[in-house]
């Protein structure tokens, strides 16, 4: 698990698939069956998980960040679309 992004609107993390499991976790713990990336909307406590094409596309922005350095408003406005999505409350375990 990689944080990316922390902001006082939003975070995202970058979970990874082929990430070691901890000795501490059972045998039948879950894996991650692939990559994605979660992101909080700090704002209204909810939260998206990206996987498949949507991880993909939001991989590809991560590249054309990468290429180009953008603003925060930038940034913001991008991940805002993507917070659209989300329909999870965050909730501390």
């Amino acid at each position: 698990m990689h944080t990316l992004y922390d902001s006082d609107s939003f975070v995202v993390v970058h979970l990874l698939s082929d990430a070691p499991q901890s000795t501490d976790a059972p045998a039948d713990a879950p894996a991650l069956a692939r990559h994605g990336f979660e992101i909080v909307d700090k704002r209204s406590g909810k939260e998206v998980y990206l996987d498949g094409l949507w991880a993909e596309l939001f991989q590809q922005h991560i590249a054309a960040w990468q290429a180009k350095t953008p603003t925060q408003e930038e940034v913001e406005n991008t991940l805002s679309g993507y917070a659209e999505l989300a329909q999870n409350p965050v909730v501390m375990h």
